[in-house]
């Protein structure tokens, strides 16, 4: 494949659909900056005494990890100044972060999840920053939370970056999915996938099989169908991946199919799930649809979800079409 950098790549997509005006390519390329410099600390691990917990806890009530904050950090800074956003909200914080008044107001709204998988950053396993772009609403003067509560449908741009072996960037603009490399010695973003496309059917499912006696019916009749393997309802052997890292889980179904389910359980059941709406299941469902993939919360697409609260949580159901068809007709029976 010719080298084509994600500059050119943003021009490009420009001028075949309109899509993409020079704010919304400036603040891609302010936030793939910024997960470079969130990949080189991630790399630099125990040399660079960022590993464990910065004893404090962030607004879901989860312990923070040293990496969380430096990575929130590090995307506040980068895109504070751009004058390409009205506003930012992250996981890690209670409420919105606007563009402090000695810089220009934008017209786009950042939501991220600076650090998705912090439980494996000590055991030096893929990590990864998620991230969603929507469009300030007209005629906002002051950016609140309200302007944030759109559904996933309205963004305009979703991505994420894996910090793996290699650092990977996959992002989607509504036409497709491309997928770039660190080249870590050029210090670019190189396209390394073009229209990256989930096949409809797997065999591989990923979900944190512990749980199953909490389970409600529907997910247990479809992981119990699976699990019979050749002989039971579906004929044939599934196997079971889950590396507890959604970003890390999620590309590898982009990669080579799946199904991902985090789904609500009866330990908590007038909670919808675990995930947030805005920051990590709004951005995924948005690049696994223009995969060709599927994405629900059990009952509905995800898209078509209509927040309510910044940090609202929802089950995820996502990945391969017909899985995805599956397991929902398997909610919407019960």
């Amino acid at each position: 494949m010719k080298r084509i950098s994600l500059t050119q790549h943003l021009i490009e997509e420009q001028r075949l659909h309109n899509n993409i005006p020079a704010e919304l390519r400036l603040l891609i390329e302010v936030v793939a900056r910024a997960c470079k410099t969130i990949s080189h600390a991630v790399g630099k691990g125990a040399l660079g005494e960022v590993l464990g917990s910065a004893d404090s806890e962030n607004v879901q009530g989860e312990v923070q990890k040293k990496l969380d904050i430096i990575s929130n950090d590090i995307l506040l800074q980068a895109n504070e100044w751009g004058g390409h956003l009205a506003a930012m909200a992250s996981e890690e914080m209670e409420t919105i972060h606007p563009i402090p008044n000695r810089y220009p107001m934008g017209e786009y709204l950042l939501l991220f999840d600076p650090l998705d998988g912090s439980s494996n950053i000590d055991v030096n396993v893929s990590i990864g920053t998620i991230f969603s772009v929507l469009k300030a609403p007209a005629g906002m003067s002051a950016p609140n939370e309200q302007a944030f509560l759109q559904p996933g449908s309205q963004q305009v741009a979703a991505g994420y970056a894996v910090y793996g072996p290699q650092t990977v960037l996959v992002l989607t603009t509504g036409n497709g999915v491309q997928s770039f490399t660190l080249d870590r010695e050029m210090g670019s973003w190189v396209m390394t996938q073009r229209e990256a496309k989930i096949p409809e059917d797997t065999k591989e499912y990923a979900i944190n099989a512990s749980n199953a006696r909490h389970w409600f019916a529907p997910v247990q009749r479809y992981v119990d169908e699976m699990n019979a393997g050749k002989t039971g309802p579906r004929a044939k052997d599934f196997n079971m991946r889950w590396i507890a890292s959604m970003v890390a889980d999620v590309h590898r179904i982009l990669t080579r199919g799946g199904i991902f389910m985090y789904p609500a359980d009866a330990r908590d059941p007038d909670k919808p799930g675990k995930l947030r709406l805005m920051y990590e299941a709004n951005p995924m469902a948005f690049i696994v649809e223009q995969a060709g993939g599927a994405a629900t919360n059990g009952k509905e697409r995800i898209l078509d979800i209509q927040p309510t609260s910044l940090h609202q949580r929802v089950a995820v159901f996502l990945g391969s079409k017909n899985e995805v068809d599956l397991v929902t007709g398997y909610h919407n029976e019960a």
